[in-house]
């Protein structure tokens, strides 16, 4: 009875991705549009994040050793 319940389980988790990968929409262009722009302004975000810490470590590390 046990391996019937995991094979029903089983069969259940196939059926249910098997759906949800036929349930896919298409996207509109102009989500697309601006997830792609979005993408483009997480990465500047990030580049200038990064050159910030950069210049505050490289501020200390000079500071220290003065």
């Amino acid at each position: 009875m046990f391996k019937s319940i995991k094979s029903k389980a089983a069969a259940v988790a196939a059926g249910t991705v098997a759906l949800a990968g036929s349930a896919m929409a298409a996207v509109p262009t102009d989500v697309a549009t601006a997830m792609s722009d979005s993408k483009a302004d997480t990465a500047t975000l990030a580049g200038l994040a990064l050159i910030i810490v950069i210049g505050i470590a490289t501020f200390k590390y000079m500071r220290r050793s003065v």
